[in-house]
C-alpha cells in the first residue's frame, strides 16, 4: 500500500516587536466625541521585525522604523509640530532594539515603511544595505510633488529614502507588476512587487513572497502609500499589522468617530489626521471585520502602531525582540 503524500508546509513568518520610541496625542486630535478637551495619552510608536525563511535562505524585514533618536536632525517644521507632541521618547530606537538580541541594520534586508510621517520613519541612513520599499505615492510626498493641508503632522523631508534602494508600490489599479529591480536580483530575494489582487475580505493585496505567509495590503485614507501587513505566523493564526489606520481603539470598536477641528492659524481649514477621512473609515472598517473573525481567516490580531494596550500585554508576554514569538 502506497504511503500517504506528505502534507505540505504551510510558509509562516515570525514578528517581534520593537521599541522605537513614545510620543503624547491629545486626544480630541484623534477621536470625537471627548469626555476632557484636554486629554493627553502616551503612546508607542512600535516598529516590528519579521523573519521569513525559505529554502535555508532567511529574509529580515523590518516594518517601521519608528522616532528618530536624533530629534533635533528633523526638519524644522516637523520640529514645530514635536512640540505639540510632548513629551516625546527617542530612546531606545530601532537600532537599540535590534541590537539587544545581536542584530546590526546591516542585518536586515528590507525595510518596509508603512507611510512617511516623523514617527515612523527613524534614521533611514543607518540602514545602508537594506532596500526599502514604500506604498504609492510616498515618494511625491518626500519630494514635495504633493502637499497636504490637513494639519502640522502633514510636514516631511527630502532626500529621506536611498532613491537607488527605494521600491515605490504601484498604484492598486490593474496593470503589470513593477520590474524586479537589480538591487532585489543581486541579492537573491524572490517577492513579488505587484499587482495587487484581492485576498480574504480585503480588496487589495500583495503576496509578498507567493507563498501566503506576508501580504502587503494597501490601507487608504491616513496617508497616500499607506500599507499594513497581514502575516501568518501559524497554520491557522494571522497578524494584521494596521500602522497608522486607527490611532485609538474606540475607532475600532465604534464607540468614536474620527475627529475633526480647525487650524489654529487658518480658522477657515477642516483638519483631519488622516488625509481623506471617509476612505480611513473604509480602512477601519475592514479591519474590524478581521479583528472580529467576519471573514474567512478567523479572527486577526490586529495590532496598530500607536495601542498603549496591546504594548503593555506585548511586553508582559515577552513578544518584544528577542523574546519569544
Amino acid at each position: 500500500m502506497p504511503s500517504p503524500s506528505p502534507v505540505a508546509a504551510v510558509a509562516t513568518v515570525s514578528i517581534h516587536t520593537l521599541a522605537a520610541g513614545s510620543l503624547t496625542l491629545p486626544e480630541r486630535f484623534f477621536v470625537q466625541p471627548v469626555d476632557d478637551p484636554d486629554a493627553r495619552k502616551s503612546v508607542p510608536s512600535l516598529s516590528f521585525l519579521i523573519h521569513h525563511e525559505s529554502a535555508a535562505q532567511v529574509t529580515r524585514i523590518v516594518f517601521d522604523l519608528g522616532i528618530r533618536r536624533d530629534l533635533q536632525a528633523y526638519s524644522p517644521q516637523i520640529c514645530k509640530h514635536l512640540a505639540t507632541r510632548q513629551p516625546v521618547t527617542s530612546r531606545p530606537d530601532v537600532v537599540q532594539s535590534l541590537a539587544s538580541g545581536g542584530l546590526h541594520p546591516s542585518d536586515i534586508d528590507i525595510i518596509m515603511l508603512s507611510h512617511v510621517h516623523w514617527d515612523h520613519i527613524g534614521t533611514p541612513s543607518d540602514f545602508l544595505h537594506s532596500l526599502f520599499v514604500v506604498g504609492n505615492g510616498s515618494l511625491d510626498l518626500l519630494s514635495g510633488r504633493t502637499k497636504l493641508e490637513n494639519g502640522s503632522h502633514s510636514h516631511f523631508e527630502r532626500g529621506l529614502l536611498p532613491l537607488d534602494r527605494t521600491i515605490q508600490l504601484p498604484d492598486t489599479s490593474p496593470g503589470r507588476p513593477i520590474e524586479t529591480s537589480e538591487a532585489l536580483r543581486l541579492r537573491g530575494r524572490q517577492v513579488l512587487l505587484g499587482p495587487w489582487h484581492p485576498f480574504s475580505s480585503l480588496p487589495h493585496t500583495i503576496d509578498f513572497f507567493g507563498d501566503g505567509s506576508l501580504y502587503i495590503v494597501s490601507a487608504p485614507g491616513h496617508l497616500p502609500g499607506h500599507i499594513n501587513l497581514l502575516c501568518r505566523t501559524a497554520v491557522d493564526r494571522y497578524v494584521y499589522l494596521a500602522g497608522d489606520a486607527y490611532h485609538d481603539t474606540r475607532l475600532l470598536s465604534g464607540e468614536c468617530e474620527i475627529a475633526e477641528w480647525r487650524d489654529s492659524e487658518r480658522p477657515d481649514l477642516v483638519c483631519c489626521i488622516h488625509a481623506d477621512r471617509q476612505q480611513a473609515k473604509e480602512t477601519i472598517n475592514r479591519i474590524r471585520a478581521l479583528q472580529r473573525g467576519e471573514t474567512l481567516l478567523g479572527p486577526v490580531e490586529v495590532v496598530a502602531a500607536h495601542d498603549a494596550v496591546w504594548a503593555e500585554v506585548a511586553a508582559a508576554k515577552d513578544r518584544y525582540w528577542p523574546g519569544k514569538l
